[in-house]
């Protein structure tokens, strides 16, 4: 059954023909496959499309396809929201949901392998879409053990916030995904106002345990670093976070902010000129960076904000960072 629904992309009992017709009749009425269905799919004029997927007992998860020529990457959630609250992540105002089990996890992929349609080996995996993966982390493992039927653990990324006990479960594994932390600011006091998570592990922890994490040759740790205007991005920043990132082997992924009017009203992405010159100043410091420069704005693809869409709104709390102009 397992090599049918992830070679053959079964989506019922019935399409497993090697098995006997009453055993297939039976498995029919007492079981189901539990891959999600969609519910709703947008796509952007890049291409990108994001899927609002409904699990078997109704909860809703989002995940994307981003096609990048001969590969495509698939983003999958690991909780049904998220309790860390960062200030910049959709997914956070809407508050906490429940953990995934391992077989929803991967079920985003097999859907997703369906719609797009992609076949085995085609595709990078990240775990960036709804929830913190290390607060999930014994399903995260086991949905890895899946997923690497057939994308190799080098073209799987798990991204945190920063949860150090998980980090250090995950470094116990045998086969290592791509480590990506979201960082953010370079202090503890900006970092905290931007997520709240930096209280319970700061910065001198989370690099503790990023400085055992067992890299192999020729792999680095990602940080990922959202840019919010007013809050992160001044020359200043750049030079600290130049500093500390210099730990470990590894690259900065600068995010412009992808702004959400409804959900995040007072945060604005930095002016282009601004994301430029922050990225000047790790270059110049000698850190490998890059941009991301958004996919999938037309399919509403940040995190959080399809789903958003459907999600009545709490009140906003306003951060104690200067937001120019407002």
């Amino acid at each position: 059954m397992l090599r049918w629904l992830w070679v053959g992309r079964a989506t019922s009992f019935g399409e497993m023909t090697d098995l006997p017709r009453a055993l297939r009749e039976r498995l029919e009425e007492a079981f189901d496959t539990g891959l999600p269905e969609v519910v709703e799919r947008t796509t952007a004029e890049d291409g990108a499309a994001k899927f609002l997927l409904r699990l078997p007992d109704g909860v809703q998860v989002e995940a994307v396809h981003i096609p990048m020529g001969k590969r495509q990457t698939v983003c999958v959630s690991s909780q049904a929201g998220c309790a860390l609250d960062c200030a910049f992540c959709v997914t956070g105002r809407m508050g906490a949901g429940r953990n995934l089990t391992a077989g929803e996890i991967a079920g985003q992929y097999l859907a997703l392998a369906r719609e797009a349609p992609f076949g085995p080996h085609e595709s990078n995996v990240v775990f960036m879409g709804m929830g913190e993966p290390l607060l999930n982390v014994r399903n995260v493992m086991d949905a890895l053990d899946l997923l690497e039927r057939e994308v190799a653990s080098r073209r799987i990324t798990v991204s945190t916030a920063g949860i150090v006990p998980g980090i250090e479960q995950l470094a116990r594994r045998r086969r290592l995904p791509n480590l990506a932390v979201s960082l953010s600011a370079a202090d503890d006091e900006t970092r905290t106002r931007l997520m709240p998570v930096n209280r319970t592990w700061p910065i001198a922890e989370l690099f503790r345990a990023l400085r055992a994490w067992p890299l192999e040759a020729g792999r680095r740790i990602t940080f990922e670093y959202v840019l919010v205007d007013g809050a992160n991005d001044s020359d200043d920043a750049a030079a600290r976070l130049a500093r500390l990132v210099r730990a470990v082997p590894s690259k900065v992924n600068l995010i412009p902010l992808n702004e959400s009017p409804e959900w995040l009203p007072d945060l604005r992405r930095p002016p282009a000129d601004r994301v430029d010159r922050f990225a000047g100043v790790l270059a110049s410091a000698g850190v490998p960076v890059t941009v991301r420069r958004s996919k999938g704005l037309g399919a509403v693809a940040a995190c959080g904000q399809l789903k958003g869409r459907e999600t009545p709104r709490p009140p906003w709390k306003a951060r104690a960072f200067p937001v120019p102009g407002r």
